[in-house]
Parts: structure tokens; C-alpha cells; sequence
């Protein structure tokens, strides 16, 4: 939701960024690796016990993955991007759940069903994506929903921050995702019908 309606506001930033690493000589694809390294740094730091800095490096990836999509639309965007594009925001996200569900091993489960929740709300939107008209900008069709990047890392950041409620946390962030994926699938139904 986010995503979708906030962009506007930080694209001019976005956009900037990707211009100036674009003049480095760096490729959207390069960014898109380095966001992932980075990234999936999170779950790890916040493991060990450094709550902030996990939040830091989880935001600079999200802000870099927004980067690298302003460089590939700058110059040519890649199939083989998109795809590690997808991936690696998954494999980010999933690094956070596994931090936390590591260091509290009594929210295992919640951490379980929020990753299901993920993964069903991925197949909807891969899917939509990959049978319909892209009419966007992106190199695939977009599906918005209640649930995207940014509510995510919010979501993401409290369940960091907050250990105290990490449950309660993790058990919104489950029910958001369904939530997200039922939009996803009545919007299929409306499209492909």
C-alpha cells in the first residue's frame, strides 16, 4: 500500500541515487546484489544482539532495492533482474524471521505461519503477474495490496525493536499477509476472468 501510494514522495531521492551510481559505472543488477548482501545481513545482526544495526542494514537494502529498479528503468531492464530482484527481497525478509525466531524460539510457530502466509501471497502475485498484461512500469505486472515492501519492514522493525510483543507482532504481520493475499486472489479473479 505503501509502495503504491507514498513512491511519489521518495522517488525524487530514489531517482537521484540511481542517477549517481548509474554515472559510477555501476549496473542495476550490481545494486540489486549488493542490496541482498547487505540485506540478509539483518536476521544474522539481529541475532547476535544488534537490534539497530539490523534495522539500519534492513532499510539500506530496501532503500537500495528501490534504487535498482530506477537503474534498470534508466537504462534496460533484465529478466534475469527481476527474477533476482524477487528472490533476493524473499530471502531478505526471511533472514529477519529466522533471527528472530532463532533468538525467540517460543514464537517458532508464529514465525512458521507468517512465512506460509508469505509464500502464499507470492505464488498469487507471481502468478498474476506472470499470466496477465504488464501495464505498469515494472517488468512484471504489479499487484498492490495492504501488504507490501515498506509495511513489511515496518513490521519487520518492530518485531526487532519490540521483543516484548514479537508475538503479537509476528501474529499481525501473519494475519496482514493473508489479508493481502485474499486481495490478490478476488483481484485475479476479477482480471483473468
Amino acid at each position: 500500500m505503501l509502495d503504491t501510494h507514498a513512491r511519489k514522495y521518495v522517488q525524487p531521492v530514489i531517482q537521484k541515487t540511481a542517477d549517481g551510481l548509474l554515472k559510477t559505472g555501476l549496473t542495476a543488477n550490481q545494486v540489486t546484489i549488493g542490496a541482498f548482501i547487505i540485506g540478509a545481513s539483518s536476521g544474522w545482526l539481529y541475532y547476535i544482539g544488534q537490534p539497530l544495526l539490523a534495522v539500519f542494514v534492513l532499510w539500506l537494502s530496501g532503500f537500495l532495492d528501490a534504487v535498482d529498479g530506477s537503474m534498470a528503468r534508466a537504462t534496460k531492464t533484465s529478466p534475469f533482474g527481476t527474477v533476482m530482484d524477487v528472490t533476493f527481497d524473499r530471502i531478505v525478509e526471511i533472514s529477519v524471521i529466522l533471527g528472530v525466531a532463532f533468538l525467540h524460539p517460543e514464537i517458532m510457530w508464529a514465525a512458521l505461519l507468517l512465512m506460509s502466509s508469505i509464500v502464499i501471497s507470492m505464488t498469487i502475485f507471481l502468478t498474476v503477474g506472470n499470466v496477465s498484461e504488464n501495464n505498469g512500469v515494472k517488468s512484471f505486472r504489479y499487484q498492490a495490496g495492504l501488504a507490501e515492501r515498506t509495511e513489511g519492514f515496518i513490521l519487520l522493525t518492530v518485531m526487532m525493536l519490540a521483543p516484548g510483543i514479537v508475538l503479537w507482532t509476528t501474529l499481525v504481520f501473519f494475519a496482514v499477509e493473508l489479508f493481502t493475499a485474499g486481495q490478490r486472489f478476488m483481484e485475479a479473479k476479477k482480471l483473468l476472468s
